[in-house]
């Protein structure tokens, strides 16, 4: 059964047998959902076989990638500038500042030396 086919078939079931069922419904129409999900994946990953494209790298061993790096660093950054001014204007102290740029750079630096 498609997706389309299982969505329309649970929103039948609960027209059917009214909001008392709603959540028994939900679940498990997520829990097919998942499966789904977890079937694709595994079609995927079998068909890049036991070793990644061209450089003979395991898949799970591959370093993140450029994207991923400056993803990171950008969430990271904006993280730490909210939580910074969260700080400063919470009149919090303000030695709590320092702990938090050093996770921001740590955690930069050990994601962007894995390679």
């Amino acid at each position: 059964m498609s997706t389309g086919d299982e969505l329309r078939a649970a929103v039948g079931a609960r027209r059917d047998l009214g909001p008392d069922f709603e959540d028994a419904i939900v679940e498990s129409f997520l829990e097919k959902m998942g499966q789904e999900v977890d079937r694709r994946v595994d079609e995927r990953l079998a068909t890049l076989g036991p070793k990644g494209k061209g450089k003979g790298k395991d898949v799970a061993r591959q370093g993140p990638s450029e994207g991923q790096r400056l993803a990171l660093a950008i969430v990271s950054l904006a993280l730490g500038t909210v939580v910074t001014l969260a700080v400063i204007f919470g009149g919090k102290e303000m030695w709590v500042i320092a702990p938090i740029w050093i996770g921001v750079v740590m955690l930069n630096g050990i994601f962007g030396s894995r390679n």
